[in-house]
């Protein structure tokens, strides 16, 4: 899976230019895609947008990552573990990256 998150009119070129190249595969069927827009808080003016994309069939990351970034509480390693897991990084990468990047540390 992958997610780009940003505020909705505000989105730089470059990002741009990775969707499209991300929504000729979800054309082609060999990507899905979901959008996510939700007002920013303080904000009324500005539309925060997630987009995700994922292999066919394992649309059911998407619903855990939403879960996991909307509903945290206070962000744990445990949460920083499932966020990587979610995004399809093994283990060992996981704990590579704890040991380097500490949440709280």
């Amino acid at each position: 899976m992958t997610m780009f998150s940003d505020i909705v009119g505000r989105e730089p070129e470059c990002v741009l230019r990775y969707l499209r190249l991300f929504d000729r595969h979800v054309d082609a069927g060999r990507f899905e895609r979901r959008i996510i827009d939700e007002p920013v808080p303080l904000r009324p003016d500005w539309q925060s947008r997630r987009i995700f994309y994922t292999l066919p069939g394992e649309a059911w990351r998407i619903d855990a990552m939403s879960e996991l970034i909307t509903h945290y509480g206070g962000w744990t390693n445990d949460h920083e573990r499932s966020f990587g897991m979610l995004l399809g990084y093994e283990d060992w990468q996981n704990d590579i990256w704890l040991d380097r990047h500490p949440v709280g540390g």
